[in-house]
């Protein structure tokens, strides 16, 4: 079984962490830090569509531009490894829109190894609209009087 260090844990949260710092101060000349070469950023769930590679992403976050978010916020990251070098992480993630909403996303990442740290190497983000997804139990649940 494979098993990520305490270390390990600290590098991949500050490197998720460090790409909405990234992205809402607008240096996208830092993407690299985050993300690996050959990333994949999937944003198809909110209309957007996916696109791979850095450049790709940053020309995305570009066309996007002061129609995004104004903040990113990062939270309960739980992260599994999958070998030595992987690891999946399934955390939550606040925006802030220009209009002054907040909506809720679920962020899947698959991270690597890349360039001396961990970086993100796909993302697919989805919007979290419902309660619970939708799945509520069949039976009703009793009401207290």
């Amino acid at each position: 079984m494979t098993t990520l260090t305490l270390q390990d844990r600290y590098e991949i949260t500050e490197t998720l962490s460090l790409l909405g710092h990234v992205i809402d101060s607008g240096r996208l000349d830092r993407l690299e830090e985050a993300f690996t070469p050959d990333a994949v950023y999937d944003l198809s769930a909110a209309g957007v569509g996916a696109v791979e590679g850095i450049d790709a992403i940053r020309a995305a976050a570009l066309r996007i531009g002061a129609h995004g978010p104004v903040a990113h916020h990062l939270t309960n990251v739980v992260i599994t490894a999958e070998d030595d070098d992987t690891a999946t992480v399934l955390s939550k993630g606040l925006i802030l829109m220009p209009d002054a909403t907040v909506q809720s996303l679920v962020h899947h990442d698959v991270v690597r190894r890349h360039g001396g740290g961990w970086r993100v190497a796909r993302r697919v983000i989805e919007p979290q609209r419902t309660p619970m997804s939708g799945n509520f139990p069949a039976a009703e649940v009793p009401v207290a009087h």
